[in-house]
């Protein structure tokens, strides 16, 4: 399982969880994640992260797919600023790993 906070805006807390379904070491690796802000859901009826790693020219692609169990779950993702927020980590990523090489 997993489980982490994060500060949105500087001002509050916003918090995760989820367990693992699956990790091929370089590969993949696939998530539940439950908003600890949302009403609980339904059982099965997770949202599914599908994370892949391909090397494309001595690079590494990163590509995530989030699965939604419904169009009206998908909806309240997309219009949750998540998209916003997501660029902004995948923004920091880059960074470090920049400061890496």
């Amino acid at each position: 399982s997993w489980r982490y906070v994060m500060l949105a805006h500087g001002e509050y807390e916003v918090a995760f969880h989820g367990e693992y379904r699956e990790i091929v070491e370089n590969e993949r690796i696939v998530t539940t994640e439950v908003y600890e802000g949302a009403p609980p859901a339904p059982e099965g009826e997770d949202v599914l992260n599908v994370i892949t790693f391909t090397e494309v020219d001595g690079r590494t692609l990163v590509e995530l797919l989030v699965q939604a169990p419904s169009k009206e779950v998908r909806d309240v993702i997309v219009n949750s600023g998540m998209e916003t927020g997501l660029q902004e980590q995948m923004e920091i990523l880059d960074e470090l790993l920049q400061s890496l090489t």
